[in-house]
């Protein structure tokens, strides 16, 4: 698979949402040492877990921008649950419509940019065009 202009654009969106988590991760991190979490070892597995997400996050921009498949699907069930989460903040006894719509944004733009860039050019196909003449 070629990377192209589209392809590296999402993995530019994706890349900073990873960056995003990082700091999500960073701020737990102080939440946990400074005493504010209610329960240390739920703050602890919150952190593990927000820093594995980071961390596959990350992986799956690096694959995109290297041309990886699996980057791609991996990031659009990314933002899939980017956009579960985005709906849930909109909504709600709690809502917040303006942080869910800042949420769906880049991941809307960034779905819409995983689907273009797995469309095949002409020169794709016939690269990847194994039948004999």
């Amino acid at each position: 698979m070629q990377t192209n202009v589209v392809s590296r654009v999402a993995a530019v969106i994706v890349g900073l949402e990873a960056a995003g988590l990082i700091v999500v991760v960073v701020r737990e991190l102080v939440s946990l040492l400074s005493g504010d979490a209610a329960s240390a070892p739920s703050g602890l597995a919150l952190l593990v877990l927000t820093a594995v997400g980071a961390a596959a996050v990350a992986a799956f921009a690096v694959a995109l921008w290297r041309g990886r498949s699996w980057g791609r699907s991996g990031s659009i069930v990314v933002q899939l649950l980017i956009l579960a989460v985005a709906l849930g903040a909109a909504t709600g006894a709690y809502a917040e419509p303006v942080f869910g719509l800042a949420l769906a944004a880049p991941a809307v733009v960034a779905l819409i940019l995983l689907i273009l860039g797995a469309r095949r050019t002409p020169a794709d196909s016939a690269s990847d065009d194994t039948t004999p003449d």
